[in-house]
């Protein structure tokens, strides 16, 4: 059976909740998140796309008002506006998950579940998740951005502004939430495109079967619901700039298709031979080693010289230390006129910890700590407690964490290997419960056959 192409997050303090589903769940889609800590829910959307979030709605023992999930109801929505939310709650809460329902929420299902109804509940959000991904992104000129003091980011700006003038290919390279869209439309806005459309495409989230519908078009009577002719994102960015993001993400065999249009300058829709002109701007972008990728054989190659006429980096904010706390201060007054809180300031202890802070999430996982922050916030001054930073490590630090994973991986599989692979007996073992050991063996890709 093939897995539906989305990231599922599952949000529960029961860990055995937690372990049911994920092994459901992971039979029928491709990533699976599993969070015990809805405290933890920031810094994961800031690094990851996620369709559809499966959120229980009670967290502390005594308090099953379902209030705790209305709460990261709204926040999830305020952090991802597209992802899907299901709401799950026990029998006789069933008020609580309609209040939910009025308040953005998809669907909500009783626990405990059947696995049938489950799965069709998460596939109808996958499908609404997609939908709203699908909605092209059509972007007004606007020039209030961050771009900061360090010298790597403004080598990145600097390239950028003379490459604009030119209607050379861009590649743009860079972590998750570097700010890859914000580069992008700003070589946009600085060229002489810049009053025709900027339209946005998430190649990431383009499932195989629609990609060329989506970006050739097609016209009507092509499949069965192509009711009426119908321009894809390369035509609808005529004259203008088209921004392919996540392009090392394309499947192989749609490269090539991808390749004809960037080579010819024409697109063909489909359901026609007629190729039409194209007069368009390509940026594109990814997080992945596209060298490597061509190396592994997993990116054409012709494709790769392309785009990459030419290749802008962005750098991780690791690698911006003196613009941790101005990008902080620009954000924190972006939130602040946005939630009509001007008063509104961070303690000094909050910017030490922001300045020490790895921000591994970069720009995204920042913006979404401080939107947080404000929200939260009960007096004028955001705290280390607001921005949810009191655990969270610097940068170095997570080199020990990787160690410390290595160490633990090599002790399971030893003591599962002296226990002859049996589960409950290398639980007890460890110290742990035997969904807490099904967890670690998930995430070591630990075998026990």
């Amino acid at each position: 059976m093939k897995k539906t192409n989305a990231s599922i997050l599952v949000i529960d303090d029961q860990e055995d909740i937690l372990f049911a589903s994920k092994m459901l769940l992971k039979k029928h889609f491709e990533n699976i998140f599993t969070l015990n800590n809805p405290k933890n829910v920031v810094e994961l959307l800031a690094k990851n796309t996620i369709d559809v979030v499966l959120l229980d709605m009670n967290y502390r023992i005594g308090f099953e008002d379902g209030r705790e999930g209305l709460y990261l109801l709204k926040e999830i929505k305020t952090l991802s506006p597209k992802t899907i939310v299901i709401l799950m709650t026990a029998f006789g809460k069933v008020e609580t998950a309609v209040e939910g329902l009025k308040a953005g929420a998809f669907d909500y299902i009783l626990k405990p579940w059947e696995n049938e109804k489950l799965l069709s509940v998460v596939k109808q959000g996958v499908d609404k998740s997609r939908k709203e991904q699908k909605k092209p992104v059509i972007i007004e000129e606007s020039n209030d951005f961050f771009v900061g003091n360090s010298d790597v980011i403004k080598k990145a700006y600097s390239l950028a502004d003379k490459v604009a003038r030119t209607d050379a290919n861009v590649l743009i390279l860079g972590e998750n939430g570097t700010g890859k869209f914000v580069l992008s439309h700003h070589i946009h806005q600085q060229s002489e495109r810049k009053s025709s459309p900027f339209i946005h495409v998430d190649l990431g989230s383009l499932n195989s079967n629609i990609f060329e519908s989506e970006l050739f078009g097609y016209v009507q009577g092509a499949f069965t619901d192509a009711k009426t002719d119908t321009p894809g994102r390369f035509e609808m960015a005529q004259n203008g700039t088209i921004f392919l993001d996540e392009i090392g993400n394309v499947p192989l065999h749609l490269q090539s298709k991808l390749l004809q249009v960037i080579q010819t300058k024409t697109v063909t829709r489909l359901g026609e031979s007629k190729a039409r002109p194209l007069n368009v701007r390509i940026i594109t972008a990814t997080n992945l080693n596209l060298k490597q990728e061509v190396a592994d054989k997993n990116f054409r190659e012709d494709l790769y010289y392309r785009i990459n006429t030419m290749e802008i980096v962005l750098p991780p904010l690791r690698e911006r230390i003196e613009d941790k706390i101005p990008l902080a201060e620009y954000l924190l007054q972006k939130m602040t006129d946005k939630y009509g809180r001007d008063e509104i300031t961070f303690d000094e202890k909050a910017l030490g910890q922001i300045a020490k802070h790895a921000w591994n999430g970069n720009i995204r996982e920042m913006e979404n700590r401080i939107e947080r922050a404000v929200i939260l916030c009960e007096n004028n001054h955001i705290t280390v407690s607001d921005l949810d930073l009191e655990q969270i490590t610097a940068y170095e630090d997570n080199q020990d964490d990787m160690q410390l994973s290595a160490v633990e991986k090599t002790a399971i599989e030893k003591i599962l290997f002296r226990n002859n692979n049996n589960i409950s007996k290398t639980a007890e073992e460890l110290g742990l419960s035997r969904a807490s050991l099904y967890r670690r063996l998930e995430k070591y890709n630990i075998s026990t056959n």
